[in-house]
């Protein structure tokens, strides 16, 4: 007997398997990272991530421009330093990095939404995402000492003209603290996207070297999750939500699709974000230099599992070359 259901029926078709399709996958979903430094008429190639780039200031605007053009609604702001020390101070100062950074973008487009990063890992001479104190012998970041400047870091970009504040520290209680700073300066309209689940990851070796972050000694394990764990990540983004995120993050994503699902089946209601991170972009890329797969296909088919897994959104390095593939 012959199946009476054929289900390649809705296949044969290119338009009618379009009409059937259940995900889709557009530059509207996607913020780009973007590097930024000191300096002038600076682009430094990164070597670990092709095609990403250390911008100074001054070479923003062309960026943003071609952004624009490609119809990609958001970016993400990551600064490095002039200088670094133990507190990260330039990542508070109202003349710091980001702070110019923003200021430029929305010179240049002012309907672009600008996302900061909230963490102190690019700054801190030690490369840890916090202030460091030493008890019994161990270094550790001290937890609430970092909240206060957390706490002013995200004030600094938001009276910088930032629009969504984005803490990855993974400190406990930090949007709880950053709402609260923000709300006492009279930034109540300003969202935070938390880092809700940000795991320890093998994947952020590339980013390092694009943000000059990693850590003189130690590890951040610590302070982000162990990839065993999934119960945790639901109970780290429970307090998150808790304490007023307005959209919840899951980082990495490629390796973390079950923890983007039941974070998206537990809290539907709640945006999340998934961070296509610069392993996972680094991999592709290298892959495909050497002719091993075909990077368009891949990066589409990569993209479109995470908003399949739940994303509503997905920041990626890899989000201009989607947009001129889509468009």
């Amino acid at each position: 007997m012959f199946p009476s259901l054929r289900l390649r029926r809705l296949r044969r078709h290119p338009q009618l398997r379009e009409l059937v399709r259940e995900t889709s996958l557009s530059p509207k979903d996607l913020i780009l990272p973007l590097f930024v430094r000191h300096g002038r008429h600076q682009q430094i190639p990164i070597a670990s991530m092709p095609g990403q780039y250390q911008l100074s200031v001054d070479r923003l605007a062309e960026e943003i421009r071609e952004i624009d053009r490609q119809g990609i609604p958001a970016v993400i702001l990551f600064g490095i330093p002039e200088k670094k020390d133990a507190l990260g101070s330039d990542a508070c100062s109202h003349s710091g990095i980001v702070q110019q950074a923003i200021q430029t973008i929305k010179e240049v487009n002012s309907s672009l939404l600008v996302i900061t990063d909230v963490c102190f890992c690019e700054f801190t001479d030690h490369g840890h995402c916090g202030v460091v104190n030493e008890v019994a012998g161990q270094f550790d970041v001290e937890n609430d000492a970092t909240l206060e400047l957390l706490q002013a870091q995200a004030i600094s970009h938001a009276q910088a003209g930032a629009e969504m504040i984005a803490p990855s520290g993974m400190m406990d209680g930090m949007v709880e603290s950053i709402r609260d700073g923000l709300d006492e300066a009279g930034f109540h309209h300003i969202p935070i996207m938390s880092y809700s689940a940000k795991y320890s990851s093998g994947f952020y070796g590339p980013f390092r070297d694009a943000a000059e972050s990693a850590p003189q000694f130690g590890d951040r394990s610590t302070y982000q999750m162990d990839p065993a764990n999934g119960n945790e990540a639901l109970r780290e983004v429970e307090l998150d939500v808790g304490e007023g995120a307005d959209i919840l993050m899951v980082k990495p994503a490629l390796s973390y699709l079950d923890i983007i699902r039941r974070v998206k089946e537990t809290y539907p209601e709640i945006p999340l974000a998934a961070y296509n991170v610069s392993g996972e972009y680094a991999m592709v890329k290298a892959a495909a230099q050497n002719g091993w797969i075909d990077e368009k296909r891949v990066v589409l088919e990569i993209l479109t599992s995470i908003r399949r897994a739940g994303a509503d959104m997905i920041l990626t390095y890899h989000a201009k070359d989607v947009a001129r593939w889509l468009n």
